[in-house]
C-alpha cells in the first residue's frame, strides 16, 4: 500500500508534459491582450484624429505660422504672450471676446441646469400626453444651429420680426433692439440657447430620475418626508453624477457659442457679442494667422480643462 501511495504522488508532483505548458502560456498571453485588442481600434482613430491633431496645434502655436507665407519660423512663447501684452494688436479684442463668452456662459448655464431639471421632475411624473411632451420639449435639439440661427434672426428682427408684432398686439413695447443693442442681445442669445437645448439636459435628467430606486421615495414617505424634504435628500443625492455630466458639459458647450452669435447677433453692437471661438476663427481664417490662432485655442482649452477639474473636485468633496 505504501509502494502505491509513493507511486501516485510521484504522478501527481510530475510536472505537466511541454506541449501543455506552452499552451497555457499562449492561453496566458493571449488572454492579457485581448483588452488591447478590442482598444486598439478607438486607440488608432483617437491617436489620428484626436492627439495627432493637438500637439500639431501646440507646434502651430509656437511659430509664426502665416497661411500665405512658405516661411514659418519658430517664435517659442511670443504668440501666448500676445494674449497678455497690452502693446500687442490682438490683445484688446482677444479679452473683449473672452468677457463675451464669460458673460454668455454665466448666464446660460445656470438656466441649462435648473429649468431641465425642472422639466424633468414633471416628464417623470404619469399624466396624459407625457410621451408628447417628452418628444415636443427635445425636438428643437435636433435642428442645426444655422436653422436655429436664422429661424430666430428673423423671428427677433426690431422692425419685422414676429416677436416685437406679437408684444405690441398686447399692448407691450414693439420696438425692442433685440440683436442689436444689450442687454437685449445677450437676453436674445441666452433664450435662444437655452430654448434650444434644454430638452436635451432635460431628456439626461429624466434618466438618471428613473435610475433612482421608488423604495427610497417610499421610505421617505414612512419618515415623514414632504416633497421638498424628498428632493434634496433623496432626487439630489441620487442625481448627483448626472448633474456633474449636465453641468461639465453645459459649462463648454457655452463656453464653445459660435452660431448663436454669428447668425443671430453677428456680434452686434460692435463687436461685444463676438466669442471666443469666433475670435479664433477670425484669426486664423480671415488674418491667415494660425500660430496665433492655435495659441489661442490651446489656451482657451487650458482653461476649459481647469474649469472641469474644479467641477469634479467640489462634486467629489461634497459627496465625501
Amino acid at each position: 500500500m505504501a509502494d502505491v501511495i509513493e507511486v501516485g504522488a510521484a504522478r501527481n508532483d510530475a510536472p505537466p508534459p511541454a506541449g501543455r505548458t506552452r499552451r497555457r502560456g499562449v492561453t496566458e498571453r493571449g488572454n492579457r491582450s485581448t483588452p488591447y485588442l478590442f482598444l486598439a481600434p478607438y486607440l488608432v482613430l483617437f491617436g489620428v484624429f484626436g492627439l495627432a491633431p493637438i500637439l500639431f496645434g501646440v507646434w502651430i502655436s509656437l511659430h509664426q505660422w502665416d497661411l500665405q507665407l512658405p516661411n514659418r519660423p519658430f517664435i517659442g512663447l511670443d504668440n501666448y504672450q500676445d494674449l497678455f501684452s497690452s502693446d500687442s494688436a490682438i490683445y484688446g479684442d482677444w479679452w473683449s471676446s473672452v468677457r463675451a463668452t464669460g458673460i454668455f456662459t454665466l448666464f446660460s448655464v445656470p438656466l441649462l441646469v435648473v429649468i431641465p431639471l425642472g422639466l424633468a421632475l414633471l416628464l417623470n411624473r404619469s399624466f396624459p400626453g407625457r410621451t408628447f411632451f417628452r418628444a415636443a420639449f427635445f425636438a428643437p435639439y435636433v435642428l442645426g444651429v444655422a436653422v436655429i440661427g436664422l429661424l430666430w434672426r428673423f423671428l427677433l428682427d426690431a422692425n419685422l420680426g414676429l416677436v416685437n408684432r406679437v408684444l405690441g398686439a398686447v399692448g407691450l413695447p414693439s420696438d425692442t433692439p433685440w440683436v442689436t443693442d444689450v442687454p437685449w442681445a445677450w437676453i436674445s442669445l441666452v433664450g435662444v440657447t437655452v430654448w434650444w437645448t434644454c430638452g436635451f439636459n432635460a431628456v439626461i435628467y429624466l434618466a438618471g430620475l428613473q435610475d433612482i430606486a421608488p423604495e427610497l421615495y417610499e421610505a421617505a414617505k414612512v419618515d415623514g418626508a414632504g416633497g421638498w424634504d424628498r428632493f434634496r435628500h433623496v432626487t439630489i443625492p441620487g442625481l448627483r453624477p448626472v448633474m456633474l455630466f449636465v453641468l461639465t458639459t453645459t459649462i463648454l458647450a457655452s463656453a464653445n457659442v459660435f452660431g448663436q452669435a454669428l447668425l443671430i447677433t453677428q456680434g452686434a453692437p460692435g463687436e461685444q457679442t463676438r466669442t471666443v471661438v469666433w475670435r479664433i476663427v477670425d484669426e486664423g481664417l480671415r488674418d491667415y494667422d494660425a500660430g496665433r490662432a492655435a495659441a489661442m485655442s490651446v489656451f482657451f482649452a487650458l482653461m476649459l480643462a481647469v474649469v472641469s477639474v474644479v467641477n469634479f473636485r467640489l462634486f467629489r468633496y461634497r459627496e465625501d
